[in-house]
């Protein structure tokens, strides 16, 4: 889920602007938390480090998506990493500075509550997928999440987000493309039957 840009205002005015380069640490696990940010320019990269330095990406946000709100609710470190993708500007806020305006605005505080509750249905959707689906249907159900029509992502970025190598998110991106599901682009999937894909994991 996405901040509605007329809400931007209220975080600028409580918040400081950050701006990183790719691949710069926005923070890491076990961060204390401090703060909940907006990005308004670019994209990061949400993802966990095993104790033998594996990674394994959660999420890929932009424009729009906050994070940081899940530890820095519960007051307790941050359960994640979080790094730039590309060249990000965000606003960094503090949630003591954000309360007036949550008190005052009404739609903020339905959109944070919403914000909240999709963060919890992505989760259950992540472990879903992990242990009810095949390669396929993994894929598929990646690209219905998006709820768009053109998907901005490359191979490799599906591929971390769905516990796939590239080379397989590669053949069955192909495999629907030649059902005439999708089109393929330079660094962008276009849903051309979105039924197709809707039914395909309803079978």
């Amino acid at each position: 889920m996405k901040i509605a840009e007329n809400l931007f205002n209220y975080f600028k005015n409580t918040g400081t602007l950050i701006k990183y380069q790719p691949n710069d640490i926005i923070y890491m696990q076990e961060d204390s938390s401090n703060n909940l940010y907006l990005i308004l320019k670019g994209r990061v990269r949400v993802y966990l480090i095993s104790k033998d330095g594996q990674e394994i990406t959660l999420d890929i946000i932009d424009k729009g998506r906050i994070f940081g709100e899940s530890s820095f609710l519960l007051n307790t470190s941050r359960p994640v990493c979080v790094s730039a993708i590309d060249e990000v500007e965000l606003i960094s806020c503090n949630l003591e500075n954000l309360y007036p305006a949550i008190l005052e605005s009404k739609e903020l505080t339905i959109a944070i509550m919403q914000l909240l509750s999709s963060t919890n249905d992505h989760l259950t959707n992540q472990v879903k997928k992990a242990f009810f689906y095949n390669r396929h249907e993994k894929i598929a159900a990646f690209l219905l999440e998006q709820k768009k029509k053109t998907i901005s992502y490359t191979h490799e970025e599906i591929a971390s987000l769905t516990g796939l190598n590239r080379v397989t998110v590669t053949k069955i991106l192909n495999d629907f493309y030649q059902k005439g599901w999708i089109d393929l682009a330079y660094r962008k999937i276009i849903i051309v039957d979105h039924d197709e894909l809707s039914n395909y994991l309803d079978k």
